[in-house]
């Protein structure tokens, strides 16, 4: 099992380019199954979670052209004559993204039947939403064995008011309504850059979609969807990451190939913070040392708001501010065993439900640590970044389900990092 080696002490220095969303190819990767034509994404993060969809999609019956060497990142997929319409628990336990095939394999075929879905331990995360929005056009639903079927002639468009904010029920339901009859709306939606790539390539591929990245999205059914060519947007929360690894580095860091406009949460947080962060062109920002590093709340909420996919890096950075800071966890139960960690390395940290109190500025010192989720990995990166000594990440199969290559690009920063079996 690979682990992570770092030597913290080393501001990072220089450029780093940004991958393509992860969180932004699944839906898309998924989208496929509702034509029979070829769809060609570009800028896919060859990262564990891709793959692991890709294949599940060629259990399913779809083919996948993929070259991950080229600049271009392509994967063509047709998915033709499909020969399944069920997602195997072998599959969909390491990832809970493979519930987003229940949406389209509904809409095409008529049925699906799914594993109850894996993924992170960072909170239960159900899809009753999810069912309840499936119920609502019309399909039948029902369960066991650890299985979910859900199952219509064809679906009927209605109109469904999701009672929490869900990104994948809402890119599961408005995939499902592309192919309903009449007209679907779906009512406090989510508004994530995520959503909105997603409502571009259906609406590429013939989907009548409007109001994506607003509570309120409409979708009008059409007949069948055809093949598309789309490009998959920049990946913000590895490109927030590195934000946090200049910031808690005081080091000088441009990130290039990003959508500035994704990252404004986060870069209005350090900017209360006392780290300055400028906007060099529409997809580079800069990083650079500030005089004092302060610490500063922070509570995460859905997009616009801070993401809880960077709660766990800010809560490194706030090891080494001066003062008190409030963490207030809003979206997942149980998303800080990552702080059990931080402890080992010298932090100051209490946990009180939903909350962490982080008091700083705390020497850290290199430990041996475990990765207990994906983005746990990238806060324990960070804080052996500016720990004394040497630190051992284990457990980094979590890292690369989500991030591509980060050894090597905070290598090119400066960072003193290795990768080792």
């Amino acid at each position: 099992m690979d682990k992570l080696i770092i030597s913290g002490g080393r501001p990072l220095e220089g450029r780093v380019e940004v991958s393509g969303a992860k969180n932004s190819a699944l839906p898309l990767i998924a989208a496929c199954l509702l034509t029979r034509d070829t769809v060609t994404l570009e800028n896919l993060p060859a990262v564990r979670d891709i793959r692991t969809l890709l294949g599940l999609l060629q259990v399913l019956g779809a083919e996948a052209d993929t070259d991950f060497s080229s600049p271009a990142r392509r994967a063509s997929i047709c998915a033709d004559r499909l020969k399944s319409v069920v997602a195997p628990y072998d599959l969909v336990k390491t990832m809970r993204a493979s519930v987003l095939v229940l949406g389209p394999l509904l809409a095409r075929e008529g049925k699906a039947r799914v594993s109850m879905p894996g993924g992170c331990a960072i909170g239960t995360r159900p899809i009753n939403l999810h069912l309840k929005g499936f119920e609502k056009l019309g399909a039948r639903v029902s369960s066991d064995h650890g299985y979910v079927d859900v199952a219509a002639p064809r679906l009927q468009g209605a109109e469904i008011y999701f009672d929490m904010v869900t990104v994948t029920g809402t890119e599961n339901l408005m995939m499902a309504a592309t192919l309903a009859e009449g007209q679907t709306v779906l009512r406090n939606a989510a508004q994530e850059p995520e959503i909105t790539d997603l409502a571009h390539l259906l609406n590429a591929m013939g989907a009548r979609i409007q109001g994506a990245g607003t509570p309120v999205i409409t979708i009008q059914g059409v007949e069948r969807l055809g093949g598309a060519r789309h490009r998959i947007i920049p990946d913000r929360i590895e490109a927030g990451t590195f934000l946090m690894a200049g910031a808690i580095t005081r080091g000088d860091v441009v990130i290039g190939r990003c959508v500035p406009a994704h990252l404004s949460a986060f870069i209005q947080k350090l900017s209360e913070a006392g780290v300055p962060v400028d906007q060099l062109d529409e997809t580079t920002v800069r990083v650079r040392p500030g005089s004092r590093l302060q610490a500063c709340d922070m509570i995460t909420q859905p997009y616009p708001g801070f993401a809880t996919d960077m709660q766990a890096q800010y809560m490194s950075l706030m090891t080494q501010a001066d003062g008190v800071a409030v963490l207030t966890e809003n979206i997942f139960e149980n998303r800080f065993m990552h702080v059990g960690e931080l402890l080992r390395m010298g932090a100051d940290i209490k946990v009180d439900g939903r909350q962490a109190i982080v008091r700083g500025k705390t020497p850290l010192a290199g430990a041996n640590v475990l990765a207990s989720d994906l983005r746990a990995s990238a806060c324990l990166i960070l804080a052996a970044l500016v720990a004394d000594g040497e630190t051992c990440i284990d457990r980094i199969y979590h890292l690369d389900r989500g991030y591509e290559r980060i050894e090597e690009k905070l290598q090119a920063l400066g960072a003193t990092i290795s990768r080792k079996a």
